[in-house]
């Protein structure tokens, strides 16, 4: 398969992601590349998500990871076998339906999924976060996806950005990880630049939230990330941070270290209308 031209894609437009992603950064791109370091070395994204920032900034080395394996997995084979992922996932673009859908969805509760290859794990990850409900993924506590089918009149699967995204993981020298957010940046040395965008603190704070979960991140955890950043400082690693705008990150990140920037961000899936529209978040840096 002929490649798109990523250079000449670059000058015409900046890359975006191949998927949609529930909590992603292309609303506050603007915000984010306003708040740059001046230069940096090579580039980190421990919470990688749709990797909107990351491909906004397509730096020539960079280390990007995700605990979601599902989605690393598919990072790695939209760059090592785009070829075979394309077949893969007009396969499912022609058979897309409700019945379908729920049909592919099932295959991590009928066993289905384990008898699939790497490529074929790909295609479904990428045609149930484009046909679901808003670009969700969402597990239960088994592991098993369980986002309803979205309304879409046409599916497109393979698209420009999915070819050039490709291409560029390709030609890059980026390392894809399937880490704790802590390993994914333990090389990270003098002049590197590290983007955190870890699950928020909720605004309206519960229990749950305040004691420690071993499957969540609650308190302890954004505690945790705080002290990482700090040791990071220490190392000359530089460093950007997202999160909600409350009273407690204000707090968490109160240290001489950090400079605090709020912006905002439009967020339009949430269970409460005070939830969504134009939310104020917080653009968090170390230099």
């Amino acid at each position: 398969m002929a490649l798109v031209d990523f250079d000449k894609i670059m000058k015409s437009r900046p890359l975006t992601p191949f998927i949609k992603w529930v909590g992603g950064k292309r609303q506050l791109l603007p915000n984010l590349v306003s708040f740059l370091p001046k230069s940096y070395k090579k580039y980190y994204e421990p919470f990688l998500g749709g990797g909107a920032f990351l491909f906004r900034l397509a730096p020539k080395k960079a280390v990007i990871n995700d605990s979601n394996e599902e989605l690393v997995n598919a990072y790695i084979q939209v760059r090592d076998n785009l070829e075979e992922l394309v077949q893969s996932l007009k396969k499912h673009q022609d058979k897309d339906s409700k019945e379908y859908y729920l049909k592919v969805r099932s295959y991590d509760r009928d066993g289905s999924i384990l008898k699939m290859s790497n490529v074929e794990r790909a295609g479904r990850f990428i045609y149930l976060n484009k046909a679901g409900y808003n670009g969700l993924w969402r597990v239960n506590s088994k592991g098993q996806h369980n986002v309803p089918y979205g309304s879409h009149k046409n599916l497109r699967l393979v698209s420009d950005s999915l070819l050039a995204d490709s291409n560029y993981l390709r030609e890059r020298d980026i390392l894809i990880t399937n880490l704790d957010y802590q390993k994914a940046v333990e090389r990270a040395d003098t002049g590197d630049f590290v983007y955190f965008d870890p699950p928020y603190i909720p605004v309206n704070l519960t229990s749950s939230f305040t004691s420690y979960t071993k499957s969540g991140f609650g308190m302890v955890q954004q505690e945790q990330l705080r002290d990482l950043v700090l040791s990071l400082t220490k190392r000359g690693v530089q460093v950007m941070l997202s999160n909600s705008d409350t009273k407690l990150t204000h707090e968490l990140y109160a240290g001489k270290e950090f400079h605090i920037h709020r912006v905002k961000a439009t967020r339009s899936i949430n269970s409460k209308s005070t939830g969504r529209g134009r939310i104020g978040e917080l653009v968090i840096t170390n230099y």
